[in-house]
């Protein structure tokens, strides 16, 4: 009996002897994955303010902290155990759904280029297309968070995918530990740097008032005047990010186009910088080049389930 006990403690002592080398391994694993989703990560955060522009300032903070809930509920509990499940019976389907996400970061990254280099998207016509809707503050503000926690979905299934591939190999435990851990850090660094971007101006207008040091006001009367251009450079990175973020995910998936990115970074190693611009302007164009194929399908398939237009009674 004391024999079998022994043996008893001996396999626990050795399960957690291995749990714990393997939770070593989980910051490592951690910054890998982060640095991996950092171009959805940007776009994530260059996305959602737009998701509070026009609303009541005072709920600004309390519709992005409903969001990030959303946000962390949707990788926690649903996107997290899914890609363990997936992972684990039907391997094969990851990199296929990976790179279906990837073809939609480029579709949505060509839709933003094609709206800043159209003049028809900013030619304002003089009779509206459809009749408005009036809605309540509320209702607007249940619509907004709605909308904006269905494009966070897409981006979360993409992060927490290639967080899964990151670890496919490494034993249970450390799988679970680095998906929760990847969903928390990122949520909360998303979700923190746009409530700070949110805020900047109040922030800038606390600053700026006469009560504080000259430095300090002509620091927040800077911050105010520099947040519009900072929108818009966020945007522009945001799609550039989502571009070459969804063309690496292809490419990583198609090796006749990952080994001649391979060979470029070899080519170019001795300048790391020029290796890593030139690789990531090569796919943001291929982001675009994707893209533009995907919206003349999407097109096409539209116009082909179009319904013969109705009559109109004169």
């Amino acid at each position: 009996m004391a024999t079998g006990l022994l043996a008893l403690l001996d396999d626990v002592a050795a399960l957690v002897k291995v749990s714990a080398a393997s939770l070593d391994d989980v910051p490592t694993q951690v910054a890998k994955t982060t640095g991996k989703v950092s171009g959805i990560v940007i776009d994530d955060t260059a996305v959602t303010p737009k998701y509070v522009v026009g609303l009541d300032p005072k709920r600004e903070l309390s519709i992005i902290l409903q969001i990030a809930k959303k946000s962390l509920i949707n990788k926690a509990i649903f996107l997290g155990p899914a890609a363990l499940l997936l992972g684990y019976f039907a391997p094969v389907i990851i990199p296929y759904l990976l790179m279906v996400g990837g073809a939609f970061l480029c579709f949505e990254g060509y839709e933003k280029v094609h709206s800043m280099f159209s003049k028809s998207a900013h030619e304002p016509t003089d009779e509206p297309t459809e009749e408005m809707k009036v809605i309540t503050p509320q209702e607007l503000e249940k619509e907004r968070v709605g909308s904006a926690v269905r494009t966070d979905f897409i981006l979360s299934a993409e992060i927490m995918a290639i967080a899964y591939a990151t670890v496919a190999e490494s034993p249970l435990v450390t799988q679970i530990v680095v998906l929760l851990t990847v969903a928390v850090f990122i949520t909360i660094a998303v979700y923190g740097f746009v409530g700070l971007i949110v805020k900047a101006d109040d922030i800038g207008l606390h600053m700026a008032q006469d009560k504080f040091h000259p430095t300090t006001q002509k620091i927040g009367r800077g911050i105010v005047k520099s947040m519009p251009k900072f929108l818009v450079i966020l945007g522009y990175v945001g799609t550039a990010a989502m571009l070459w973020v969804g063309a690496e995910i292809i490419a990583h998936g198609l090796p006749f186009l990952h080994h001649p990115l391979e060979n470029l970074e070899h080519a170019l190693s001795d300048v790391p910088v020029l290796a890593w611009l030139a690789k990531v302007v090569i796919l943001a164009l291929g982001g675009v080049l994707l893209g533009a194929v995907i919206a003349k399908l999407v097109t096409l398939v539209r116009s082909l389930f179009k319904g013969s237009p109705k009559k109109v009674a004169h």
